[in-house]
């Protein structure tokens, strides 16, 4: 299988999924964050929980999205590339033609 088949067919919907999954626990943290905040006693306590939940869950997400980003760009240069050949194969097929007439 092709690099780009290998990343159309799994690595991005892959990817996506796992951002899908990013969100959804990203909610189940607030809410967590949310309820722990107003059931402490300790508010600075629990705002500093809250803080250090918040950091490591975007940067997760942070790191996710650079990588998904780079497999796309991967995917463009690809097809930049491809697009390169084709007009070279054009240009090629256009000299000679010229070359006949």
């Amino acid at each position: 299988m092709s690099q780009f088949q290998k990343l159309m067919d799994s690595t991005i919907p892959n990817a996506r999924e796992v951002l899908r999954d990013n969100y959804k626990n990203l909610l189940k943290v607030a809410d967590y964050c949310e309820s722990n905040y107003e059931g402490a006693q300790d508010k600075r306590k629990a705002l500093e929980e809250t803080m250090a939940f918040t950091t490591q869950s975007l940067a997760s997400l942070a790191q996710q999205i650079s990588t998904l980003a780079q497999d796309i760009l991967g995917i463009l240069d690809m097809q930049a590339a491809e697009v390169r050949q084709v007009e070279g194969d054009i240009c090629s097929v256009a000299q000679v033609s010229e070359k006949a007439i």
